[in-house]
């Protein structure tokens, strides 16, 4: 098994269900989507550019899911979270209920578009 899936697998509840639905909505969204696991963490790929990884964080509660080209995804500040970070912004959810599907395909579309560009650069 590849260990980005063990990763899901084995949180405990709600991280798993969150992270599993989450799953979906990525490799449905973008089928050409690699998941990897780098930095103990499952992380997407479209070829080799980095898209968005997956953290569960049990100290704070939350699932993360962090955008590398978020200079890119500024229609959508509403919704992420940069938290001091210089490159990447994420959403944030504490439960299943928490996920809108529309508003997190439209991230995921906006991401994918991003391919091949500087994190940096608009």
């Amino acid at each position: 098994m590849n260990p980005a899936e063990e990763y899901i697998l084995n949180q405990p509840e709600p991280y798993r269900a969150i992270l599993m639905h989450i799953q979906v909505l990525i490799e449905h969204t973008i089928p050409e989507v690699e998941l990897k696991y780098k930095w103990r963490i499952p992380c997407y790929y479209i070829g080799e550019t980095p898209m968005c990884y997956l953290n569960a964080s049990h100290k704070k509660q939350f699932v993360d899911v962090g955008f590398w080209h978020s200079a890119y995804l500024d229609k959508f500040d509403a919704y992420l979270v940069s938290e001091n970070r210089k490159v990447v912004k994420s959403l944030r959810y504490t439960s299943l209920e928490d996920i809108d599907d529309g508003i997190f395909i439209a991230i995921l579309e906006e991401a994918k578009k991003q391919k091949g560009k500087s994190f940096y650069n608009k």
